[in-house]
């Protein structure tokens, strides 16, 4: 007969061998959980350094940052100012996502020197187109002759020592003549393509195949899931209805080193939600 003391002494000792041995159903992916501010857009311009804080304090080692201006830097500090705000909570940020209507619209470079000077100061790898009007995006032609204003945006980060990338929304699977701009982009340029997984998603779009067609393209990847009974709304990571570890499986493949949640909408209290999404991306996806 096994005694309540001998069952959980034996109990006890499986527990402790099990967490001894190690993990066998999944292998740690090599990357790190950041979050793209502008999830927090609504309490950051009042408190940037306490919501800096609690990024920290929710387990994101990265902030991927959004809404610079020279004049009035990142939430009215500026470069250095935010750079320091980010040492102090043992953050990096290793992309931001700067506004370059300049270039497409006149071809002019003024907004994307001075993204290239704050990425620069803040220890930033890359310089993020965050969208593209839809204006400049009509005909192939106009696809074409957005590749082309890329790939001379891009020249003038890598003389910086930065790398151009590009995040997509919906639109960019769309067909326009025959093509669509995310493909022009894939196959024209070479930069980065920072893929928002949602968006992808939602355009019924599988990202493992543009893995295998674009591979070591997609340093970077928006982490975003869509809520199960509402997908135009977005969900804590896990909680929704993106398969992710299929996704993150492909991880090498794809080049992706940093997985950065983004959430556009909450249904719960905004800190309660980045911390839940950063649990399930750190201790469930990335092992």
């Amino acid at each position: 007969m096994t005694t309540r003391r001998a069952f959980l002494t034996q109990a006890g000792l499986f527990a402790t061998g099990a967490l001894l041995m190690p993990k066998l159903t999944s292998a740690k992916i090599d990357g790190k959980a950041g979050l793209q501010l502008y999830s927090l857009r609504e309490q950051l311009p009042a408190d940037p350094k306490g919501v800096i804080a609690k990024i920290a304090q929710a387990g994101y080692k990265e902030v991927e940052t959004y809404g610079y201006s020279k004049e009035h830097g990142f939430f009215g500090l500026s470069a250095k100012e935010f750079s320091n705000v980010l040492k102090a909570n043992g953050l990096s940020t290793p992309s931001g996502h700067y506004g370059m209507d300049m270039l497409f619209a006149e071809g002019k470079f003024g907004e994307l020197d001075e993204a290239i000077e704050a990425a620069q100061i803040t220890g930033q790898q890359y310089v993020t187109i965050p969208y593209l009007g839809d204006k400049f995006r009509k005909t192939g032609a106009d696809l074409k002759n957005v590749a082309a204003k890329v790939n001379l945006a891009a020249e003038r980060a890598k003389k910086g020592g930065l790398k151009l990338a590009y995040h997509n929304h919906n639109f960019e699977f769309d067909n326009i003549d025959g093509t669509s701009l995310y493909e022009t982009l894939a196959k024209e340029t070479n930069v980065t393509l920072e893929m928002d997984l949602y968006w992808a998603v939602r355009s019924n779009q599988d990202p493992i195949k543009w893995f295998e067609k674009y591979p070591g393209r997609f340093h970077m990847v928006h982490v975003k899931d869509m809520d199960k009974g509402q997908p135009e709304l977005n969900t804590e990571v896990g909680k929704g209805s993106i398969d992710f570890k299929s996704i993150f499986a492909k991880a090498k493949l794809a080049g992706i080193k940093h997985f950065i949640v983004e959430q556009e909408n909450f249904k719960i209290d905004p800190y309660a939600s980045i911390t839940e999404s950063s649990r399930y991306l750190r201790n469930v996806l990335l092992g």
